[in-house]
């Protein structure tokens, strides 16, 4: 898979979850493999009221010209929003997705304290996915919690959501960078992270649904 230029400059990308699911670890190592490959790359993290259960979302601006402003993104500024929780993926697809924006979910949902609780209802997941399918060009479904778990532990479920976004062919990045990467950074589980990064870029291709 060889690298593809940004498809416009800056790119916005969104990293959506919850506190304890891996998408700070994802957006450094998108972070690192673009920076590698010659872009310049900001990131923002924004942490809800609590490490654990509370939303996550991870701002990451991308230029090939030079370092840009701000990463936080306005309201209609994603490109790409990556959500490794469902409804997580929604919120900010409401408020940062155009007609023209590229999702990818991971459909288990993570319940918040609220719903554990039972103070409040979890959104019925089905109409959920039927709404982030409407409001997106383009989107990529999958399960990647039960694809981790295959693999031993759920918190793979990141990795293999960064293979699915290699796979969109969405990010000016190749496999062979991003492989580099995950060795430097996590080489006591470089194995098993190679299995989830191929497994998330064959999920692409399977579960491609526009």
């Amino acid at each position: 898979m060889s690298a593809r230029e940004l498809s416009k400059d800056p790119l916005n990308v969104i990293i959506a979850g919850v506190g304890g699911q891996g998408n700070v670890l994802m957006s450094f190592l998108i972070g690192s493999a673009l920076v590698r490959s010659g872009y310049f790359v900001t990131v923002f993290d924004n942490y809800g009221a609590s490490q654990r259960l509370g939303a996550v979302a991870s701002h990451i601006k991308i230029s090939r010209e030079g370092a840009n402003a701000s990463p936080l993104l306005h309201e209609g500024d994603a490109d790409v929003i990556v959500g490794m929780e469902p409804i997580e993926l929604l919120r900010n697809l409401i408020r940062f997705g155009n007609p023209e924006v590229i999702a990818i979910v991971n459909t288990r949902p993570v319940y918040p304290i609220g719903v554990i609780s039972g103070e409040v209802d979890y959104p019925e997941l089905n109409k959920a996915i039927e709404t982030i399918r409407r409001l997106s060009a383009q989107s990529w479904i999958m399960n990647a919690t039960e694809e981790a778990l295959r693999l031993g532990n759920p918190i793979y479920a990141n990795v293999i959501l960064l293979g699915a976004l290699l796979g969109s062919n969405t990010l000016p990045l190749d496999k062979e960078t991003m492989e580099g990467v995950l060795k430097e950074e996590l080489p006591k589980v470089f194995d098993t992270n190679m299995v989830a990064l191929h497994r998330g870029m064959d999920l692409v291709r399977e579960t491609m649904n526009k």
